[in-house]
């Protein structure tokens, strides 16, 4: 039984939110072996919980995917990778999905892209990394490196030319522009 299949992935979390209340959230469906909290500058927050059972986790996101926690619908999914595996794969927080409320859709075919302005959004990143194929997901998050982003493609190809032809490229938005990496 891998790791990944025990960890569950909690997003939309209020900017407020505590580790004791991602606890009491999910302590019912089983033994709890790890909370790890994220609370980035700008919400929602997200959080990474592990059980000790893999079956205690798939009931966890069953009872609690759009639970309304303090006026958030909470996304509840298995964590990539995980939760701990690589650095980009632990921050899956943001949804980029195309319409409010929308599901957002990941793939296997994800690039980290680092060197953001801090100004960048979600929104923005998308839009850059459009340039290489069709985005099926993006995030931004800020941690003591600075600001980073994940997309992901929809197919391998797309992928690979994003790394080729949009690594240390100039990246802009409306406030600010910077020179980014993509991997």
């Amino acid at each position: 039984m891998g790791r990944s299949s025990r960890t569950i992935y909690v997003g939309n979390l209020p900017g407020d939110a505590r580790e004791s209340e991602v606890e009491d959230i999910f302590y019912k469906y089983g033994p709890i072996v790890d909370i790890n909290l994220k609370i980035p500058p700008r919400p929602p927050g997200y959080a990474f919980v592990e059980f000790e059972n893999s079956r205690d986790a798939d009931d966890a996101i069953r009872g609690r995917d759009g639970y309304d926690f303090d006026g958030c619908c909470l996304r509840v999914e298995p964590a990539h990778g995980g939760g701990r595996s690589s650095s980009y794969d632990r921050h899956n927080s943001y949804n980029s999905g195309s319409s409010r409320g929308g599901v957002s859709r990941r793939s296997d075919y994800r690039v980290l892209v680092t060197g953001l302005p801090s100004s960048a959004s979600w929104q923005d990143l998308k839009d850059h990394m459009r340039r290489a194929g069709d985005v099926c997901f993006s995030q931004v998050y800020r941690d003591r490196d600075g600001m980073h982003g994940v997309v992901d493609y929809n197919n391998y190809d797309d992928m690979k030319y994003a790394v080729r032809k949009l690594d240390d490229l100039l990246f802009r938005n409306q406030f600010s522009r910077a020179y980014i990496r993509v991997e």
